[in-house]
């Protein structure tokens, strides 16, 4: 435990019956091993506790479990209809040419032929052409280390999305 104070939308979270708190952590990442992870190990001290115990449990994920994870993320640049959360990660495609979203549809496709599952990047704070770019570079990677780089910016996402879910937490 590396904190004294506990945030209190944390300690909400800490307390939410069980079956809310799951869904909350699969709002957050679609992996049901990931989430029964990180329920098993509330309640939390502090946020760093609750993101160790993300980074642990998606290090974790097998195969599997990151296809599942990736199942709920849809590809960039076409956010999922009503969903604040992607169309909020994926804002540097809002303004993107009809030029540059033609590219990513045909960069999506030709990433998710090559590997079976969406091109998945931490795509907050980057722009449409940062996305495009590292889909080109991505897409003539070995599956081995196009997996572990899936991983990592799986990772980043979880930890940004349980940010969020302290922060709202704590207003609600």
């Amino acid at each position: 435990m590396t904190s004294i104070f506990t945030p209190p939308g944390l300690a909400r979270f800490n307390v939410l019956e069980e079956h809310a708190a799951f869904a909350v952590l699969l709002e957050a990442c679609a992996s049901t091993a990931w989430a029964r992870r990180l329920l098993a190990a509330r309640p939390y001290a502090g946020p760093e506790d609750l993101y160790a115990a993300s980074d642990t449990a998606t290090a974790g994920l097998t195969d599997g479990d990151l296809a599942e994870a990736m199942a709920g993320h849809p590809p960039i640049g076409r956010p999922k209809p009503g969903d604040p959360t992607s169309a909020r990660e994926q804002r540097g495609m809002a303004g993107a040419s009809e030029d540059l979203r033609a590219e990513m549809l045909d960069l999506n496709l030709s990433y998710q032929e090559k590997f079976g599952h969406v091109f998945l990047i931490c795509a907050t704070g980057r722009t449409g052409e940062q996305m495009r770019d590292a889909v080109r570079e991505r897409i003539g990677n070995a599956p081995e280390r196009e997996r572990e780089i899936v991983r990592t910016e799986l990772g980043k996402i979880n930890r940004i999305r349980l940010a969020r879910i302290v922060e709202e937490e704590a207003r609600a």
